[in-house]
């Protein structure tokens, strides 16, 4: 099963996360398919960024998100592109 969820980096106490496609196996800091964004969780307010395009993609072959990412994906619009693209994908062509 493919998971998007936190990878993270930086210094000791000083973390800042990407936003990675991985196997579910994969460990929290290993192997990755694909970078698709970033989280700062240190700055005031909380930055981040996120290919919401790579987003809706991945959700829509089925990927599921973590808690967090999730959190981070609702605040896009990541997860209704990922619906319109299941819905093009499932309807016939003309």
């Amino acid at each position: 099963m493919v998971r998007i969820r936190l990878r993270r980096q930086g210094a000791k106490k000083q973390p800042t996360y990407r936003v990675v496609v991985t196997d579910r196996e994969a460990p929290r800091d290993g192997r990755f398919i694909e970078v698709i964004g970033f989280f700062n969780p240190r700055t005031d307010p909380e930055t981040f960024q996120i290919d919401e395009e790579r987003a809706a993609y991945w959700l829509s072959v089925g990927a599921q998100p973590s808690e967090a990412v999730a959190r981070l994906l609702a605040k896009t619009s990541a997860p209704a592109r990922a619906a319109e693209l299941k819905r093009a994908k499932a309807a016939p062509a003309a």
